[in-house]
């Protein structure tokens, strides 16, 4: 029966032997397993069935195979040498050792165990990997930055295409017109002049980034990133990131090894970790070369004024301060408004600004000769040259598109009447018979022409509207008169960023150019202007009256009876005071 019952057992698990072992133990049979192919360590079905029996795999011998003993059994078979004496235990007999079956704790304890060393090999390695990647990955992008600043920076390409300007070194003498400013500008982008931050100040169109871009030319670009200001911060952002070749983390992968990248954030605290990179290339720049890196921001005026440009602003003026200190980095502002120099003045311990203005006569002269040259293989006549320049004046934009036409003064009636058109369209003036509705439009519009008409007769004043060396002196009035002139202080910032009027470093205000200036001549001198100027002026003011005035109506009155209206502190207080009944009988 016991036979029976092994066999329907290890059939059912696919034994295919089973020899039976008569072993006489206390009138006891044990039955022996012996399956084909068992691995060692693995207990079988019938020691399941029966935990008391143990396995010991020989190996010499006939019996090759797999033999189960009860625990007794082995240990009075290993107590026995075979000749029925007792074997004497020593060290050196080393049998296999055998052991009871586990309990359920130790084999918890034992997969614990295994576990937890599976998971400290994996976090092991993910936490090396990770480690790994990070160093390699900060060392490269400080890398990139720093080829940024070698020489041969497309950006200085692609900006001289932009400017029309020559990239070969040999070219300078037949296209630049060297200006007072551009040795000053060479040494400052060359790194030659330490301690100090810079803000270039000028009219649009004067020249400020062709020097810069000259001054970059001449070094290859070497130590030296420029890029444009923007509005928008992101923009600002991915400009800065491609003038310096930094990601902000945007090809970091960090998040396979779990690690969370830091580009969740705002545009801010991305500007302000590319300049904590910048800062580390300059010092690696400086202990290897010896000068500091450069940056130049382009059109700063294009930064809006609020407090998102505030902040983008104080936070550029911060590093600027910090770095022209330390002699790491020369940051370069460039703007045409003056409101930049008025926000970046309050910080300012060591800016210092550099003004561009037009090119005086001569050299406006010498500048027009050359395009012409360059462009039509001809020398204009010297009376040519002149109106031109009584025309247009000494504004480098203005004489590169005169000298690219065919017919130069007409070209200039056409700028002339472009920069007229301009004004108009802004600052017209209505005259009385204008809608209250456009009253505050008005207002900032006949400001701007109460203005332009104080520079018109401000030259009746002058001693001398015109030098034969320098050329034109357009009339000016400082920014405290100016805005006691148009009777409001915030509108001249404005017209100043319309490029209507223009404030310089040392707050003077006159028109943004000459040809302004002459439309300026133009509008006042039409027949019946200053009537109708004063006009508007008038209706403004019947407008103003109007909405200061306040209207009381009475109901229900007593006839006969007297009102006093009193003013009080919470309204008006009105007393009735009847007719007497005397009078009433003599009436």
């Amino acid at each position: 029966m016991v036979l029976l019952k092994a066999g329907c057992r290890l059939a059912a698990h696919g034994a295919s032997t089973l020899r039976a072992v008569t072993q006489a133990q206390r009138g006891q049979q044990h039955w022996v397993w012996i399956p084909p192919m068992t691995t060692q360590g693995r207990r079988t079905t019938l020691q399941r069935h029966n935990p008391s029996l143990l396995w010991q795999r020989q190996i010499g011998g006939q019996g090759k195979g797999w033999r189960f003993y009860s625990e007794k059994s082995k240990s009075e078979e290993d107590d026995d040498d075979g000749d029925g004496h007792p074997k004497s235990r020593s060290k050196s007999s080393s049998r296999p050792r055998y052991d009871e079956e586990p309990t359920i704790f130790y084999r918890m304890a034992e997969s614990a165990a295994t576990s937890l060393a599976s998971v400290l090999v994996l976090g092991t390695g993910f936490a090396i990997a990770a480690y790994s990647y990070q160093k390699l990955y900060k060392h490269f992008v400080l890398e990139k930055m720093s080829n940024a600043f070698e020489p041969g920076d497309p950006v200085l390409d692609l900006a001289a295409i932009g400017k029309d300007l020559p990239l070969s070194k040999t070219a300078a003498a037949t296209h630049w017109i060297p200006r007072p400013e551009q040795q000053r500008v060479d040494e400052i982008v060359a790194g030659l002049i330490c301690g100090h931050y810079h803000l270039f100040i000028g009219e649009k169109g004067t020249g400020k980034s062709s020097m810069l871009l000259e001054a970059m030319r001449k070094i290859d670009g070497d130590g030296v990133a420029m890029f444009e200001a923007h509005a928008d911060l992101e923009i600002f952002r991915i400009r800065l990131g491609k003038a310096l070749d930094y990601e902000f983390h945007e090809d970091y992968m960090g998040s396979y090894f779990s690690e969370r990248g830091p580009r969740d954030t705002t545009a801010l605290l991305d500007i302000e970790r590319a300049l904590n990179k910048v800062e580390k290339v300059a010092l690696r720049r400086r202990a290897k070369v010896g000068r500091p890196l450069v940056i130049i921001i382009n059109q700063m005026h294009l930064i809006r004024d609020d407090e998102d440009g505030k902040d983008l602003i104080e936070l550029l003026q911060q590093r600027a301060e910090q770095w022209a200190a330390s002699n790491l980095v020369t940051v370069v502002f460039n703007s045409d408004d003056y409101w930049v120099y008025e926000r970046l003045k309050q910080l300012a311990t060591r800016m210092e600004v550099l003004t561009v203005e037009d090119l005086p006569k001569q050299q406006a002269i010498a500048a027009l000769k050359n395009y012409r040259q360059r462009y039509f293989k001809e020398k204009p006549s010297s009376e040519i040259l002149e109106e031109i320049y009584d025309r247009v004046g000494g504004r480098l934009n203005f004489l590169n598109r005169v000298a690219k036409s065919n017919d130069m003064l007409a070209t200039c009636d056409e700028i002339k009447e472009v920069e007229k058109t301009w004004f108009l369209n802004q600052c017209w003036i209505l005259g009385e018979e204008m809608d209250d509705d456009v009253m505050d439009q008005q207002k900032w519009a006949a400001a701007a022409v109460v203005l332009a008409t104080a520079l018109v007769d401000r030259e009746g004043e002058m001693d001398s509207t015109y030098c034969s060396e320098r050329g034109h002196v357009l009339p000016s009035y400082p920014l405290h008169e100016a805005q006691q002139i148009m009777t409001r202080a915030d509108f001249v910032r404005a017209l100043d960023r319309l490029n209507l009027f223009s404030i310089t470093s040392k707050a003077q205000v006159r028109a943004s150019s000459v040809p302004m200036h002459l439309a300026f001549r133009e509008i006042v001198a039409q027949p019946g202007f200053r009537q109708h100027l004063q006009a508007t002026i008038d209706r403004i003011a019947a407008i103003e009256s109007l909405g200061r005035t306040r209207e009381l109506v009475a109901k229900d009155l007593v006839w006969g009876g007297k009102y006093q209206i009193r003013k009080t502190s919470g309204g008006a207080d009105i007393t009735l005071k009847e007719k007497e009944k005397d009078e009433e009988g003599d009436e």
